[in-house]
């Protein structure tokens, strides 16, 4: 009778479980580039404090709902991350170069350069080891956008080349190590040469994802990358004008062919972003990236404005992520950073 009037005591099981409704609520959030429910396996509490454990890269902000109103504030809500090394196309190599992410246009002037140096960045915020390989042999143009171009290649004892650490991301290209304003006149089978031996031959420290910059089209470098190196996914990126959408069709096509799994689309350029009054529009047309990525069925993992912020901080070799991290602009840039990773685990697990 005296344990009917004080109530039952709660066991530590009980304070480290989520309720039935709790559960509920906890199955309606969503997260940049990962379809449907997350795993209620990811989901942890102890006492007060509570934890969203994800197994690749994301940020902070994916626990905003759950710290707002209508979410479940009451927990001390935590990321944890452990990265998981996916399968890739060639599964007998070592996966000391983590999940490797190909950033690929069908042609030249979308911006893919500047996307692939801002997710690489974006992703080291996380807290991930991220590695970014400048593939563009012919216009390696990372070393402007990061920063660095002066500083001398350095060679291990064991004859690599370490990579170049700009803003917590590890970087090789041949940028570091030709002039600047050299040209690369070279055959194809001698750029594809090349690459495979600045892959190989850089001293990478095991990472969770690297980041390949590859030059523009669907040529002999493409190939030897969807080929001999152990490509994860590829992020294909384009403009909304119809000459690039249809030069995306292109690489998209390419990436199927060889057996390379299309993470998704980026439409760079999606919108001028007016810096002094806010005002946005269409330049380069409206939702040519959204019907792409519906025509065939490839998700679409950001719409990236046109915005002199992004232009000028790459320009002084500092990323706007970097130079001012509270800029709202980069709260996209973010979001394509955790939706690329998302995906490409999601993908890896079908």
């Amino acid at each position: 009778m005296i344990g009917k009037w004080l109530g039952k005591k709660k066991t530590a099981a009980d304070t480290d479980t989520f309720s039935n409704k709790e559960r509920e609520q906890l199955e309606s959030l969503r997260i940049p580039g990962y379809k449907g429910p997350l795993p209620s396996s990811w989901f942890h509490k102890s006492g007060q404090q509570a934890f969203l454990q994800l197994p690749f890269a994301a940020t902070d902000a994916v626990l905003a709902p759950l710290r707002e109103a209508n979410g479940l504030p009451q927990y001390d809500w935590q990321l944890k991350l452990n990265v998981e090394k996916l399968a890739n196309s060639q599964p007998e190599l070592p996966l000391v170069y983590g999940n490797v992410i190909a950033v690929s246009s069908g042609k030249g002037g979308v911006g893919k350069s500047s996307v692939a140096a801002q997710l690489a960045v974006a992703l080291a915020e996380t807290g991930a080891e991220v590695g970014l390989l400048d593939a563009d042999i012919y216009g390696p143009s990372l070393p402007t956008m990061l920063g660095g171009a002066e500083e001398k290649q350095v060679i291990s004892d064991s004859n690599k080349m370490q990579p170049h650490v700009r803003h917590g991301v590890h970087v090789s290209s041949l940028g570091y190590l030709a002039d600047s304003k050299d040209a690369a006149i070279w055959r194809g089978p001698m750029a594809s040469a090349a690459l495979q031996q600045l892959f190989r031959d850089t001293e990478w420290p095991r990472l969770d994802y690297l980041v390949i910059d590859l030059p523009p089209g669907t040529g002999d470098i493409q190939l030897t990358i969807a080929q001999k190196l152990p490509v994860t996914g590829a992020v294909v990126v384009t403009t909304p004008q119809t000459v690039a959408l249809a030069d995306a069709e292109k690489g998209i096509a390419m990436f199927r062919k060889v057996g390379i799994s299309i993470t998704g689309l980026v439409e760079n350029m999606s919108h001028y972003h007016c810096p002094s009054c806010g005002h946005e529009e269409a330049l380069f047309g409206n939702q040519g990236g959204v019907d792409i990525a519906s025509d065939y069925d490839v998700p679409l993992l950001a719409q990236i404005p046109l915005a002199r912020e992004f232009r000028q901080a790459l320009d002084e070799g500092t990323p706007l992520l970097v130079k001012d991290p509270s800029n709202p602009l980069n709260t996209g840039i973010r979001a394509m950073a955790t939706a690329v990773a998302a995906q490409l685990y999601q993908q890896a697990k079908k």
